[in-house]
């Protein structure tokens, strides 16, 4: 698999990548660690050499997963995890980076990420210049590598940057979820940050395998997921899936890696998998290979456009908890 640039660092990552929300457990049903370890080692041997965690994913469980799967080849792979909203005053910062170390088995983390900006999810306010100032320390010490942001708008990054080099933005992107495209998108490119996409697939709708009547065990957050909840929306999702799958079979692919395969094209983006099998991760590495027209880029960028246009733009956050 092709190997890319992060920001304007020495780090290379793959333009899929491997997400572990799931690995954690929290929030997630029906989950095994010996599947997710199983799909972690797979995405592994598949190519994809970036794996992206958190600690607030099962506190710890994901980082600890991600670490007994990869250790043995942990020179090979790039390791993105982040560090929670509520952990961003300076000691905080330092604890929680030995805790993610730790969990890792690992004496370095590629790309440590402020996971939301504080005074989220009811958190204190904690000035970025003291995060970031705990996040160079951390850079000069050899403990990380390079300092992503995610879900920042365009002027946090610009004051986050002022205190130190922001190599990378995690936003939720795909073709049912742009709003990062109006604001944080030109930033990024004019300034070199990647663009590392989460909810990719937007948390599966774009595999096309939830029905019209699709209902979430409990538990499951999806349920509070807006472009699931509205029954209006998601009929427009239906709709935009029957429209891409004449495309997909054009390029012999499924749903979800021409989704993929869009969404790798756009400017500075790579986007970020989850997976429950090993049969889930060869199949996304799979979606590098695709290389649409641009004809067929337009095409796929109209029909996603059906489902974003009605969308609210002016909050990002896809779930109503």
């Amino acid at each position: 698999m092709e190997l890319r640039t992060l920001g304007k660092s020495d780090i290379k990552i793959t333009p899929i990548i491997l997400g572990t929300w799931q690995a954690g457990k929290k929030m997630w049903v029906g989950i095994e660690d010996e599947d997710s370890i199983k799909a972690i080692r797979s995405a592994f041997e598949a190519g994809i050499t970036t794996v992206d965690t958190a600690w607030i994913y099962g506190d710890g469980h994901s980082e600890r997963i991600v670490g007994e799967a990869l250790a043995d080849v942990r020179e090979q792979v790039v390791y993105a995890t982040k560090v929670w909203c509520a952990n961003l005053k300076y000691d905080q910062v330092i604890e929680a980076c030995h805790q993610s170390l730790q969990n890792l088995k690992t004496d370095y983390i590629d790309l440590y990420q402020i996971h939301w900006p504080s005074g989220n999810f009811k958190t204190e306010i904690v000035p970025i210049e003291e995060t970031m100032a705990a996040l160079v320390k951390l850079q000069e010490q050899g403990k990380i590598r390079a300092i992503g942001v995610s879900n920042f708008t365009s002027a946090q990054m610009a004051e986050a940057a002022q205190f130190g080099r922001i190599e990378s933005l995690q936003p939720p992107y795909s073709l049912f979820w742009r709003q990062v495209e109006t604001d944080q998108m030109p930033y990024c490119v004019d300034n070199d940050i990647s663009i590392i996409a989460y909810s990719a697939l937007a948390q599966g709708l774009l595999t096309g395998k939830f029905g019209p009547n699709h209902q979430f065990a409990e538990g499951d957050h999806r349920s509070k997921n807006k472009l699931f909840a509205d029954s209006e929306n998601y009929q427009r999702v239906q709709a935009a899936l029957a429209a891409l799958r004449p495309i997909a079979q054009a390029y012999d692919c499924t749903l979800a890696q021409l989704s993929l395969a869009w969404l790798i094209a756009q400017p500075q983006t790579s986007a970020i998998v989850g997976v429950r099998n090993a049969e889930q991760a060869v199949s996304n590495a799979d979606a590098a290979d695709v290389k649409l027209s641009s004809e067929d880029l337009d095409k796929i960028d109209a029909i996603g456009r059906t489902v974003t246009d009605n969308l609210d733009g002016a909050n990002q956050v896809m779930w109503d908890f």
